[in-house]
């Protein structure tokens, strides 16, 4: 029987804040401690009131930050090498996961290849593409060579699917490996389908809901939604726009669109809920590295139409489950919405396959790949070759 791990955690979000790196580290640490795990973790402050939760097998040590611009309510981490030194010299973990590639999770990489602890770094977000949505897309180049190097540090960087490593790969990264995201099908589920809820929104049995979940900020190409919309309320006009989620971008929205059901944040239940009792699921995001919402969305029993990008490529099945656009072609994207709406049974078909095709996916399973690409980690040298290794970790599933 292999003994537990003690795993040092550096991240800049970690839950109760609702994000998808957020969601997938709370998910990832629950099945480490349920294993007989240990972990230990090293995030920013949050507000003046954050009190870190209490489990068996989790420490929690919160440093120093700063507001991220655009992102109301959450902080990146200082640089605290020495508090890091300090701790894992005390009480040294087998491993360092860094979740994160702000100032914190670049000196937890530093910290830990001094004193010779094998590092897993994580690759969540597409960074370097968030800079042209918000005015700075010379730092683009910049920002890119920066998540480089960063990664390129650590003996292994976890991906969410085999599309986004080996484009990583063809960019310079090394010693990548696939670690999948999982949905919880027991929460998201058609059977959370709402008449009340319906009823609420003023919408009747027929009246089409199409809605989008996430972000309501630049980065996640909103103009397409509202595209794709006005063009499906040609063909169907009581149908309704439900948007879920808060941003920079919302109260715009509210005052430009106040016939939309802005529904604003929601949580556990309530948020299945919101999924399963809308129809379609609109999701033209091009810099999510997966996009959590699209597996929520699919067991949820709604169509998805989506780029060909992160999970959309990996898990829908075009015609079948949803419906695919090439990158960038937002003209193919709003056929496709169409396509759903106007083909006889098109749409029903896709949302009774739409559960289907997620069932596989539950978190049991990636806890067990998470916790064998630690050990792998583990067990290499410092610094492996880049060629052969890098692949084979890549194409592993």
């Amino acid at each position: 029987m292999t003994p537990p791990l003690h795993i040092a955690v550096v991240t800049e979000t970690f839950p109760p804040e609702v994000n998808g790196v957020a969601m997938t580290l709370g998910r990832m640490v629950q099945g480490l401690l349920a294993r007989g795990h240990r972990v230990s973790l090293t995030r920013p402050r949050q507000h003046a009131g954050d009190a870190p939760p209490v489990a068996p097998g989790l420490t929690t040590t919160l440093v120093r930050g700063l507001p991220i611009p655009g992102y109301a309510g959450l902080k990146f981490g200082l640089r605290a090498p020495r508090l890091l030194r300090r701790q894992w010299r005390a009480d040294p973990p087998d491993v360092v996961q860094v979740v994160t590639e702000g100032p914190l999770g670049s000196s937890a990489i530093a910290a830990a290849r001094e004193l010779g602890i094998p590092v897993v770094s994580e690759f969540h977000t597409n960074f370097h593409s968030y800079s042209r949505h918000y005015g700075l897309a010379w730092l683009e180049d910049l920002i890119a060579e920066h998540l480089q190097r960063l990664h390129n540090r650590s003996r292994m960087t976890l991906v969410p699917s085999r599309r986004l490593g080996l484009d990583l790969q063809r960019r310079g990264y090394r010693n990548l490996r696939v670690v999948a995201r999982g949905v919880d099908t027991a929460l998201f589920n058609p059977a959370r389908r709402s008449a009340a809820l319906r009823a609420a929104w003023q919408v009747g049995d027929q009246d089409l809901v199409v809605a989008h979940v996430g972000r309501l900020a630049p980065e996640k190409n909103l103009p397409l939604v509202l595209g794709s919309f006005a063009a499906i309320r040609r063909h169907a006009p009581t149908s309704r726009l439900l948007l879920v989620g808060d941003g920079p971008a919302r109260a715009r929205l509210l005052r430009d669109h106040p016939d939309f059901i802005h529904a604003g944040m929601r949580h556990g239940e309530d948020l299945a809920a919101h999924y399963a009792s809308a129809d379609l699921f609109l999701f033209p995001s091009m810099t999510d590295t997966w996009g959590n919402v699209t597996l929520e969305a699919l067991a949820s029993g709604l169509p998805v139409v989506a780029y060909r990008m992160a999970a959309a490529a990996e898990l829908i099945r075009h015609g079948d489950n949803g419906m695919l656009a090439e990158p960038g072609a937002s003209d193919q994207f709003v056929r496709a919405a169409l396509d759903l709406v106007t083909r006889p049974g098109a749409r029903h078909r896709a949302a009774a396959a739409a559960p289907r095709s997620v069932a596989a996916l539950d978190w049991e399973r990636i806890h067990e790949q998470l916790l064998a690409a630690l050990r792998e980690a583990i067990a290499r040298p410092m610094s492996p070759p880049a060629g052969e290794a890098a692949y084979r970790c890549i194409a592993e599933p």
